[in-house]
């Protein structure tokens, strides 16, 4: 199951890192920035332009999601299995409709939507909250960091 507060990250920050295994058997990981939840037990995000992801989802469906928030440290770490819904289906014209909500025109560049049935979602968070930094310090700190390098 995936929790409300992993959801709700997971709609503010949707740049999630998948994963995989190559087919033959090295770890990969990838960016994806188009991730919904689907539902309390499904993820899935929209491909645009991951051909590696998909050939190693094909070979092992086995995949390992994260997303953290960049400003309060805190993330989760979400585990499952995935099937790719290519264009041509019927359950991808169902699905598309909520990435063009989201993302509009962007939406009209998804190939296929990759869905991953979950079967953990872990939570995660920086060491400073066990010396007891709080999310409003963490949150201080990390937007002064980022205004000083984006000023």
């Amino acid at each position: 199951m995936i929790p409300a507060v992993a959801q709700t990250l997971i709609a503010q920050f949707s740049l999630g890192h998948i994963a995989t295994v190559t087919p033959d058997g090295m770890p990969a990981v990838s960016p994806k920035g188009t991730f919904l939840v689907l539902d309390d037990t499904t993820l899935a995000f929209g491909n645009i332009r991951s051909p590696g992801t998909l050939t190693n989802l094909q070979a092992n469906p086995a995949c390992e999601t994260g997303f953290v928030d960049p400003f309060t440290r805190k993330g989760v770490r979400i585990a499952g299995t995935a099937h790719i819904v290519p264009n041509s289906s019927k359950e991808f014209a169902t699905l598309l409709p909520k990435w063009q909500a989201v993302w509009g025109d962007l939406a009209d560049r998804v190939t296929d939507i990759v869905v991953i049935d979950v079967t953990r979602a872990l939570p995660v968070k920086t060491p400073p909250y066990d010396d007891g930094a709080t999310e409003e310090t963490m949150i201080a700190t990390y937007k002064a960091k980022y205004q000083g390098i984006y000023p």
